[in-house]
């Protein structure tokens, strides 16, 4: 007797559909003496040691649904005749009467004995035509909570004898060459030793279909002496010899085969090509070919072989042309198109990208659209995705928005528990000041209020928002419910992943300390200290739950990286012309976060080395020491200098963001090819001059960046003193400011001043023109000459020579523009202004300057050039010239 369920040769989808038909096709064969029987499942006995008496219905229900999936009917025993069963087996004159009364044709009932960890199940079945007859059925197993997979066994048992079932035999598969048949056999549940089922054949088959390797599939089972042998032909699908791409400008064959998940050797899948075209499809659009359509052959060839043709039709390029808003009321669409991501062509398109439809950051802009209305107090605005209209001329898209009634800010307290009083909590609340309720602004509160409360101790307070909008009145008030919680201790402080760096080099870096209480204003600052080490690539803090409710683990995981350094760079600019700098450092010497550095730099005008070591952490205390030696070469107007010094210096943190700097400098120059028409100043300089001095600084920067700041400020006052030895004697004071702050729509505002004073502390020292006072150039007061701004001298042959000044003052205002955040370019507008002077300072004598500039802060090296135009020109100067200047390391 054989059965065969077969899909050979027919459409995908009438064999999909085949797939699901077996289960129909196959119950209704000659394998089932009966059709339906219907079943009634006494409630079993419970022997056990153990509460288990509940266990006596459930055994029951739980076999009716084996018996039922594979095609049985089971009768439910109405509740009033559970309890007139007997409690032991019933007679025949019982069985027929329960038979007759629910009309089953078969009765089963037993029991679960449970001694420790072994049980078994006992099932008698009994057929009310022939009750001398019973079938004995048992499984057993170890542990209760086994019990499922036991009953499963059970029912098989049950259903060999109800269904008069075999026994599967065997199991083989035919047709596979590529697929090992032992992987086929993996997947299905129809195994030897397994009841046969049509109905698991039919879910096999869908099985081994999943599998993706195979275009038709059919399934024979055949009796024999010892049980039925299942046999599966299967028929595998091709294997790809060759990967095609045609109608493809945009992109060469390359690229697109990069993206491919497809390769050659590997078998047609029909899910795995459409993935792929997606993907081509997906490449296109991010260069904003939206009509990119993309389909494919497949070309069979001998061997079971064949080629893939991926056949793509680019069409135009198109950008987003228009955006609109339909809905608005209260704002007009020019403000919404600068909160969303897209934007819509412009002039500048093939810099800053405008036009681009990206998928990605499209999904982003309804939300930002919607929460811009719920920061304006429409708290009940509503936009819905975007409509995309692709057309020949362009893209179009449109948010339709709902504003809503907009809500003012009403009554704002604070309840709960309260660490300082309501007054000053409340004025740490930046809702207060808004005119209309702001969904960030209270968020920002309530991080802002965590955050107080993290300073006290109490790392799990909890700030919950409770707003109560009233219609009427259109005012939202807001309460700001407070649970402190319990205060929380630092029991213990782990740091990973610092292979090399030693555990003592971060933990002084930590604002925390083990037994102390929990601070998160100095657990936040004692991350930004690590990442300020510039050794880790990744910080991660972790804070879990001690051994007690107070008491807190910080586990710190961080990822080292590279800190030896090799840097070279190359630029141009007005004082050096081409200049070159290199330099070989390493920031974490031997892990105990001490610097190394020696660098050069080779210029028009200059030659340099330079040689240092720093200790951030002398004594172990935040005392850092840094010895330098160099060597240099520069080139004056007037006069060459050639030197070499060394020097010392210690610096000590004393406020936050704040450093006290203390150094002595030793200095060898010699002064030579000194011009004729040079001052007598300068000609009395010519040999050797040596220069002891010592320096005292004190400087704050609070800057948020120190390569392109948006806020903050860089302030420094320092005084020099030479004459400790040596040939020189000056003293020497400078105070330097500076301001960044941001205005409106990216704009940044920056103030400098710079101003200082230098003397002769004895008639018997010299006071080296190289280190008195110029002006003029990119850094200074642009539009003049590098050194441009000076004083006049007529030395003793009246030759009227430049000379520096010995008292200076500058000022500079700068407006930042942003063009395009995301490529760093920027515009500048600036006024100059300072001046050098003799022995006193001239305020209203001032020069001064004004312009403008780009600044790019490209991948390659920061690039300036700027125009500065002299508002006071003199007959010997022009009225104003272009500086440039660009390098850095790569």
């Amino acid at each position: 007797m054989r059965r065969t369920f077969k899909s050979y040769g027919l459409p995908l989808q009438i064999r999909l559909l085949l797939l699901i038909l077996p289960a129909f096709t196959l119950c209704a064969g000659p394998a089932s003496a009966e059709k339906n029987p219907s079943v009634l499942i006494l409630p079993f006995s419970v022997y056990a040691t153990e509460e288990l008496n509940y266990l006596s219905t459930q055994i029951a229900v739980v076999l009716a649904e084996h018996l039922e999936r594979d095609g049985a009917t089971t009768v439910k025993l109405a509740p009033e005749d559970v309890k007139t069963l007997p409690k032991t087996a019933p007679s025949a004159e019982a069985i027929a009467a329960i038979a007759d009364r629910y009309e089953a044709d078969r009765l089963i009932w037993g029991s679960l004995t449970a001694i420790g960890d072994s049980f078994s199940v006992d099932a008698t079945m009994i057929s009310p035509l022939s009750p001398a007859q019973p079938a004995s059925f048992n499984a057993s197993g170890q542990k209760i909570e086994n019990l499922l997979n036991v009953l499963k066994q059970l029912a098989d048992k049950i259903e060999m004898t109800l269904f008069q079932r075999s026994m599967v035999s065997e199991v083989k598969v035919l047709g596979s060459e590529r697929i090992e048949s032992d992987a086929i056999l993996r997947v299905v549940k129809t195994k030897p030793g397994t009841v046969y089922k049509n109905s698991q054949l039919s879910a096999d088959l869908k099985t081994i279909f999943r599998m993706g390797y195979f275009d038709d599939l059919r399934v024979e089972a055949e009796a024999g002496d010892d049980g039925m042998l299942v046999t599966f032909y299967v028929k595998e699908k091709r294997t790809i010899r060759r990967i095609k791409i045609t109608g493809n400008l945009r992109f060469d064959d390359e690229k697109i085969r990069e993206n491919l998940t497809l390769s050659t050797g590997a078998i047609v899948n029909i899910f795995k090509i459409r993935s792929n075209i997606d993907q081509i499809v997906a490449m296109y659009k991010e260069k904003n070919y939206h009509q990119v359509a993309v389909d494919y052959k497949l070309l069979p060839t001998k061997n079971n072989l064949a080629d893939i043709e991926f056949q793509i039709e680019e069409g135009d390029k198109l950008y987003v042309t228009n955006i609109e808003f339909d809905g608005l009321k209260s704002f007009p669409e020019k403000k919404l198109k600068k909160v969303i991501k897209t934007s819509e062509k412009g002039f500048f398109s093939w810099v800053t990208s405008s036009g681009d439809m990206k998928p990605s950051e499209l999904d982003q802009d309804a939300a930002m659209v919607r929460s811009f209305y719920h920061n304006q107090g429409f708290t009940r605005a509503k936009v819905a995705e975007p409509e995309i209209d692709i057309t020949p001329d362009g893209i179009h898209i449109t948010f339709k928005v709902e504003e809503g009634p907009r809500f003012k800010v009403g009554k704002v307290d604070i309840t709960g528990d309260l660490v300082l009083e309501k007054d000053v909590l409340l004025g740490m609340v930046s809702v207060v000041k808004e005119k209309f309720y702001s969904r960030e602004k209270i968020r920002s509160d309530v991080i802002a209020l965590k955050d107080l409360y993290g300073t006290f101790g109490y790392a799990y307070a909890e700030v919950n928002p409770q707003v109560n909008e009233d219609m009427q009145s259109l005012v939202a008030n807001i309460t700001y419910a407070v649970q402190k919680r319990q205060e929380v201790y630092f029991e213990n402080i782990f740091i990973n992943g610092n292979t090399r760096t030693r555990d003592k080099v971060i933990r002084r870096e930590l604002r925390v300390i083990e037994q102390e209480r929990f601070d998160g204003a100095a657990l936040k600052r004692s991350v930004r200290n690590l990442y300020r080490m510039d050794y880790f690539e990744d910080v991660k803090v972790n804070t879990l739950k001690g051994s007690a409710d107070n008491q807190m683990v910080l586990k710190i995981d961080v990822t080292e990286k590279p800190t030896g350094q090799f840097s070279f760079g190359a630029g141009f600019s007005s004082e050096e012309n081409f200049f070159l700098v290199g330099s070989v450092s390493e920031r974490n010497l031997f892990g105990k976060g001490q610097i190394l550095k020696f660098g050069g730099e080779f210029g028009g005008s200059t030659t340099r080395y330079t040689l240092s070591f720093t200790e951030p952490w002398l004594f172990d205390i935040p005392l850092s020491g840094t010895i330098t030696a160099y060597d240099q070469e520069k080139s004056y107007t007037e006069y060459d200098r050639a030197s070499f010094g060394a020097g010392v210096g210690l610096s000590y943190p004393v406020f936050d963001y704040t450093r006290l700097y203390w150094s002595y400098a030793y200095d060898s120059s010699d002064v030579l090819n000194i011009a004729d028409e040079a001052d007598d100043t300068i000609k009395e300089l010519e040999g050797n001059l040596v220069t002891s001095s010592v320096a005292l600084s004190l400087g704050y920067d609070s800057r948020d960046s120190g390569l392109n700041p948006t806020e903050g400020s860089k302030n420094r006052i320092s005084y020099e003193y030479a004459g400790l030895g040596g040939d020189v004697g000056f003293n020497k004071a400078t105070v330097e400011t500076g301001w960044y702050f941001p205005l409106f729509k990216g704009l940044v505002g920056f103030l400098h001043a710079r101003g200082g004073t230098i003397a002769k502390n004895s008639d018997d020292l010299l006071l080296p023109d190289y280190e008195k006072f110029y002006l003029g150039g990119m850094n200074s007061v642009r539009g003049f000459d590098y050194r441009g701004i000076s004083l006049t001298s007529i030395n003793s042959n009246g030759d009227v020579t430049k000379i520096g000044g010995e008292k200076m003052i500058q000022f500079n205002a700068e407006l930042i523009i942003p063009i395009s955040k995301k490529i760093g370019l920027m515009g500048v507008v600036f006024f100059d202004a300072g001046n050098v002077y003799g022995d006193e300072f001239d305020i209203g004598d001032l020069r001064k300057s004004a312009g403008y500039g780009f600044r790019w802060f490209s991948p390659l090296a920061p690039i300036r050039i700027e125009y500065g135009q002299i508002l006071d020109p003199r007959e010997d100067e022009e009225e104003g010239r272009w500086e440039f200047t660009m390098g850095g390391a790569f």
